[in-house]
């Protein structure tokens, strides 16, 4: 009898055992958060940002190993693009980055896009009240 398939690939593994980019950005300039109400994931990202360009981006995620997975291999994904890049972030480039993820686990990495998603609004919610008189930015 042969033994039953992995269910994920080694670098899925890699990112689950050894998840890069945890915990929070110190005084980030934006924050997301998302949630998978079907499994109970959720996810938090923040970002740093300098110049229109993500110098750092971090991740808390309660979750199974493709979400922890997918969250970190989002952050290393995200660094170092600009706004206007970031905006057309796909899940589908984390799935792609990591190799695979079985069909039924494909909604974890939606997690990081729509955390991505509402991170991007705070931003830009951050930026149009620094540009407001009288109101001191954020």
């Amino acid at each position: 009898m042969s033994p039953a398939p992995a269910l994920y690939n080694a670098t899925v593994m890699d990112h689950f055992l050894n998840p890069r980019n945890t915990g929070d950005v110190p005084e980030p300039e934006a924050t997301g958060e998302a949630g998978e109400p079907a499994c109970g994931d959720t996810m938090r990202l923040t970002l740093r940002i300098k110049g229109g360009r993500i110098l750092e981006a971090r991740f808390r995620t309660l979750g199974c190993a493709a979400a922890i997975a997918s969250s970190s291999m989002a952050t290393e994904l995200l660094k170092g693009r600009t706004i206007g890049e970031a905006r057309h972030f796909s899940n589908k480039e984390v799935v792609a980055a990591l190799g695979g993820l079985p069909a039924d686990k494909i909604q974890c990495s939606v997690l990081a896009a729509q955390a991505l998603r509402a991170a991007l609004e705070d931003y830009e919610s951050r930026q149009s009240e620094k540009g407001k008189p009288g109101r001191p930015g954020r």
